[in-house]
């Protein structure tokens, strides 16, 4: 099992959870799969898309950007289609526009 992070624009973020929900890898073999993604707004250091995005932050005392971060759990047979859907939605047109990581995760226990 495996845990897909991800930092990206705001402005992008409907893109990109609209991307992963319509990947097959979403969905499963036969329709059934379920995931648990996580969308958080936090403060980051992501270059703004425009004057508007850039804000001074008096907690960290430095300028920040609003972004999301993603939070996904999947199968390892399922990084690949996931995190390509990500990225292709969450381009922006700048260098860097985010960034994504993949974890193994030793243990992932669903709560009934």
């Amino acid at each position: 099992m495996k845990e897909i992070r991800a930092y990206v624009h705001k402005t992008r973020i409907a893109d990109v959870i609209a991307a992963l929900r319509a990947s097959p890898a979403w969905g499963g073999e036969r329709g059934d799969r379920r995931h648990n993604l996580a969308a958080y707004v936090v403060k980051g250091s992501l270059l703004p898309l425009d004057s508007d995005e850039r804000h001074y932050s008096m907690d960290l005392g430095d300028a920040v950007v609003n972004e999301y971060k993603l939070e996904l759990l999947c199968d390892d047979g399922e990084v690949d289609a996931l995190v390509d859907a990500l990225i292709a939605a969450a381009r922006t047109g700048q260098a860097v526009a985010g960034w994504v990581t993949v974890s193994d995760l030793s243990r992932a226990v669903p709560i009934r």
